[in-house]
C-alpha cells in the first residue's frame, strides 16, 4: 500500500510529551513516526470523543451530525439512541445504526435500557431484556445505555436486573444516570455494575461517585451545563473524567463541540495532557473504541490544530482519510427514509380548560441551565370556576398530548419560569416518550401550535400571537435529514421569537423538552398527569378539593 505522511508537533497523551515529527500512514493505520528537532507551526492531537450524546437532540441524522462534528475535531461519539427507541423501538435503533454506518465517523451506539423510561408515561415501544440481548448482538452496539431507573436498580426490580445481567454476560459497559443519588442507594447502584454518571451537578456528588468507583462525565449541553462546577475534578482525578454534551441543539453544534470544553479547560490552567485525556483516551479505554491515540499501529484518527490555546481545527482524519480540511467537509450527505409514528387528531382549545378545585396549586418551576425543576405551591385568584394563565405572575399552562393514541385526553398543568407574554411554544421532542408538549398563555394558541406539530408529524413550533412558525422533524418527530447549519438557523429563528415574546431562558425549546422527563427532580408532567419525582408518584394539580 502507498504511504502518506503528515508533519507537525505530535502531542502524545500516553507518553505525555510533545515531539515534532512526521507521521507515516499505511492504509487506515499509523505505520511509523519519525521525530524531528525543528518545531512546526501546527499540532497533531488525538481526535475528540463525545462520551455521551443523544444524536437525536441535534435534530439531525447521525450522518449530518458527523458532518458538523468533524469540523470541531470530534471523530467519535458514544451515542445512546434512547430517544428514537422510545418512538420506534428496535426499528429506531437499527435506523441509527444503518445511518451511522454511512459515515466514517466512529459511532458506538448503546442498547437503550429504559424504554419506557418509567411506568408513568406512555412510550411508543417497550424494550425488555430479550430486546436488549438482540440489540447487543448487533455490530455497532457496544454498551447498555444509561440506566435511568435507579430506584429499580436499588430495589432489585426483576426486569431492570435482567437487562443488567444481559450486559454483564456480554462484558459490556453499563452507563449510569443517577442525579443526586448518594449514600447507601448509590452503593447499591454501583455494585450492580453501573460504571458512569453524567448527571452530577455539584462537586461533592461527583467526588462521592468517583470514590465509589464511577467514571464522571463532565456535561456541557444546550440545557444542562455542569462544566464550571465540575472542572476542578481535573486536578484530582484526571483519569476518571470524560467530556460529553448529552443533548446539544443544532445551533450550538454548528458553533462548537468538545473542542470548546478543551479550550476552556486549558484557558483555566489545567494540564494539557490531563485535558486531552478526558477528551479522548478515557472514553476510548472505557468503551473499547476502535479509535487511535497517535500510537504506531493505531487507527489513524487525529486532528491538526493551529496551536494549543485556540485549538482551531485545520484538518480532521479518520482511519487515515482526511474528512475535513480548511472549511471543507468531505463526508457526503445521504438520502434518508422518514420513519415515524404519529397519530392524526384534531385539537381544540376546550381540551386545555382547567376547572379550579381550590385556590392552591402545584406548579412546575423551570430553571435555566439545568434539567432539574422546582415545585411551587402557588395561591391563585379565586375568581371564576377555571384556572387560567397569569402573565403578570409568569404563570403559564403546560400540556402534554399523547402522540400515539388520539383517544387520550391532554394532561394539563401550570408552569413558571418560561416568561413568554403571549402565544405558545410546542415540541414533539419531549423526553423521554416524545409526546407533544406545549407551554402557552392562550388555550387557543396552544391548540393551534400543537395542531401544527400533529399536522407535520413532528417538529418544534411557536405561536407569536398572530401566526405559527415551525421546524418540521419528519424522522420519528425528532430529526430531519437537512444539514446542521440549515436546521440550526431554523431553530435559532424560533428561539429568537420565543425570546422576543419574553422568555429569558438560554434554550427555551431544550428546556421545554425536559419538562416531561420524569426521572429528573422535582416536578414534571407526562401524558398521564403531573408527576412528583421525590415521591415518584403522580400528584394532583390542586392541593385540596373545595
Amino acid at each position: 500500500m502507498s504511504q502518506d505522511q503528515l508533519e507537525g508537533n505530535i502531542v502524545d497523551i500516553i507518553g505525555r510529551k510533545i515531539q515534532p515529527g512526521k507521521i507515516f500512514l499505511e492504509g487506515k493505520r499509523i505505520h511509523h513516526i519519525d521525530t524531528r528537532d525543528q518545531p512546526y507551526d501546527r499540532y497533531i492531537i488525538p481526535g475528540f470523543v463525545d462520551a455521551h450524546v443523544h444524536v437525536e437532540s441535534s435534530m439531525v441524522t447521525p450522518v449530518e451530525f458527523s458532518r458538523t462534528a468533524v469540523r470541531h475535531g470530534t471523530v467519535a461519539a458514544i451515542s445512546d439512541p434512547h430517544e428514537i427507541a422510545n418512538v420506534l423501538g428496535e426499528e429506531g435503533v437499527k435506523f441509527m445504526l444503518e445511518n451511522g454506518k454511512q459515515t466514517p465517523f466512529k459511532f458506538l451506539f448503546g442498547a437503550p435500557s429504559c424504554v419506557p423510561a418509567t411506568p408513568f408515561e406512555t412510550a411508543g415501544a417497550v424494550l425488555d431484556a430479550e430486546a436488549i440481548e438482540r440489540l447487543l448482538k448487533l455490530d455497532g452496539v457496544g454498551f447498555l445505555a444509561e440506566m435511568m431507573n435507579f430506584p429499580g436498580v436499588i430495589n432489585q426490580d426483576m426486569g431492570i436486573m435482567n437487562k443488567i445481567r444481559v450486559a454483564k454476560s456480554k462484558n459490556k459497559p453499563i452507563d449510569g444516570h443517577a442525579p443526586g443519588l448518594r449514600g447507601e442507594g448509590l452503593r447499591k447502584y454501583v455494585e450492580a455494575g453501573i460504571s458512569t454518571d453524567h448527571e452530577c451537578t455539584d462537586i461533592d456528588e461527583a467526588l462521592e461517585k468517583i470514590k465509589m468507583g464511577m467514571q464522571i462525565l463532565i456535561r456541557e449541553g444546550s440545557a444542562a451545563k455542569n462544566f464550571s462546577e465540575l472542572i476542578p475534578l481535573m486536578k484530582m482525578y484526571p483519569g476518571r473524567l470524560m467530556f460529553c454534551t448529552d443533548d446539544i441543539h443544532p445551533d450550538e453544534l454548528a458553533e462548537s463541540h468538545i473542542n470548546q470544553l478543551v479550550k476552556r479547560s486549558i484557558l483555566l490552567g489545567y494540564d494539557l495532557f490531563d485535558v486531552l485525556r478526558a477528551a479522548s483516551l478515557n472514553a476510548v479505554k472505557h468503551y473499547g473504541l476502535d479509535m487511535g491515540l497517535l500510537q504506531v499501529q493505531d487507527p489513524a484518527d487525529f486532528i491538526v490544530v493551529n496551536n494549543l490555546e485556540e485549538f482551531r481545527v485545520l484538518a480532521t482524519y479518520i482511519d487515515g482519510v482526511q474528512v475535513y480540511s480548511d472549511g471543507n467537509v468531505k463526508i457526503p450527505s445521504v438520502p434518508t427514509e422518514e420513519k415515524n409514528s404519529f397519530s392524526e387528531r384534531t385539537i381544540t382549545q376546550a381540551e386545555f380548560r382547567v376547572v379550579r378545585e381550590s385556590d392552591r396549586m402545584h406548579v412546575i418551576q423551570a430553571k435555566d441551565g439545568t434539567l432539574v425543576t422546582g415545585k411551587k405551591l402557588i395561591t391563585i385568584s379565586v375568581e371564576g370556576s377555571e384556572a387560567h394563565a397569569d402573565v403578570e405572575k409568569d404563570l403559564l399552562k403546560i400540556s402534554v398530548i399523547n402522540r400515539y393514541d388520539p383517544s387520550v385526553k391532554p394532561s394539563v398543568g401550570f408552569i413558571t419560569g418560561f416568561g413568554i407574554k403571549q402565544g405558545a411554544i410546542a415540541s414533539s421532542i419531549a423526553h423521554d416518550s416524545h409526546h407533544v408538549i406545549c407551554v402557552g398563555v392562550s388555550d387557543m394558541h396552544m391548540a393551534e401550535t400543537m395542531q401544527w406539530i400533529f399536522s407535520h408529524r413532528g417538529g418544534i413550533a411557536i405561536h407569536d400571537g398572530s401566526n405559527v412558525h415551525g421546524l418540521p422533524l419528519p424522522i420519528a418527530g425528532l430529526m430531519t435529514a437537512d444539514p446542521v447549519e440549515k436546521t440550526g438557523n431554523q431553530y435559532l429563528k424560533l428561539s429568537r421569537i420565543a425570546k422576543m415574546l419574553g422568555s429569558s431562558l438560554h434554550a427555551p425549546f431544550m428546556t421545554l423538552s425536559f419538562m416531561a422527563l420524569l426521572v429528573i427532580p422535582a416536578l414534571k408532567i407526562s401524558d398521564r398527569g403531573l408527576f412528583d419525582t421525590d415521591s415518584f408518584s403522580f400528584t394532583p394539580l390542586f392541593e385540596r378539593s373545595l
